[in-house]
């Protein structure tokens, strides 16, 4: 394998962060992750859009994109494969041990792992934990994913591949690596940026493609809901057949069947939308 590491390609034996880089101490830093079919990446522009925004919600310089862009480039080019997760990964960069940064600059990393695609359909669990929604780092996404990694071992445990969160205030937010519809009397719906959740690339899509609504809803709106969906880079849209003990029989219904008829069919038809 090769890996993007500070302006270059590497063996992965030889690519090596500091232990001082804050990324790894701290938490400092945000990434991408995207799909990438036969060596191309799938809406690598939005992705880039948001690296920037999540960098500059942290107070990092600009990533510089068309770095980014080679980065991606080379490592897909260097390590082909029919399906792939390509991550980038822009951190603070070596730094003293503690909160304050170094003056060294950011550490920008780029790789990509062969990933199988997912089922039509899985299942949820609800968890307790909730997002907070007032925190500094709300929509962003960072590499501090220590408390989705707790949330999905949960998940995992009760054999579902996801958990579902609320916001502080008891409102639908999100899941620990994608975002939320709900189906209510034959529309749909997905929570607003305000409850907290990600701006997903998927999510964006899928508002702009099947005409969903951006409702600030109960967290007990899963419990009623007639269909649900997850979105996420590499679930694009996947079903969900199972929430905790609920059966959503015959998913996926007829609204998460045509709004995955429709990402398919754009998504298709181009590559960077």
């Amino acid at each position: 394998m090769r890996i993007w590491l500070d302006g270059a390609l590497r063996d992965v034996d030889g690519a090596k962060v500091s232990v001082f880089d804050h990324g790894l101490t701290v938490g400092d830093g945000v990434f991408e992750t995207l799909k990438a079919e036969r060596g191309r990446p799938f809406a690598l522009t939005r992705h880039l859009e948001r690296l920037t925004r999540s960098a500059r919600g942290l107070g990092l310089p600009d990533p510089d994109l068309d770095e980014v862009r080679r980065a991606c480039a080379a490592v897909l080019e260097a390590n082909p494969m029919e399906r792939g997760r390509l991550r980038v990964t822009y951190t603070g960069g070596v730094s003293p041990l503690g909160s304050d940064r170094g003056e060294a600059g950011p550490t920008l990393i780029a790789a990509v792992a062969e990933t199988p695609r997912r089922p039509d359909t899985t299942a949820v669990v609800t968890v307790d934990w909730v997002r907070n929604e007032r925190s500094a780092v709300a929509g962003l996404k960072t590499t501090s994913y220590a408390e989705n990694v707790v949330a999905l071992a949960t998940a995992h445990r009760a054999g579902a591949s996801e958990a579902l969160l609320a916001n502080t205030v008891g409102r639908l937010c999100e899941g620990t690596g994608s975002n939320v519809f709900v189906v209510l009397d034959g529309e749909l719906h997905t929570p607003p940026l305000a409850s907290g959740c990600l701006a997903g690339i998927t999510r964006a899509l899928v508002l702009e493609w099947s005409g969903a609504k951006e409702t600030d809803l109960p967290f007990e709106a899963l419990a009623e809901a007639q269909e649900v969906f997850l979105t996420s880079s590499l679930r694009d849209v996947q079903a969900v057949v199972r929430i905790d003990g609920r059966e959503l029989a015959g998913a996926p219904g007829p609204v998460t069947a045509e709004a995955m008829r429709l990402f398919d069919a754009a998504a298709g038809a181009d590559l960077d939308p």
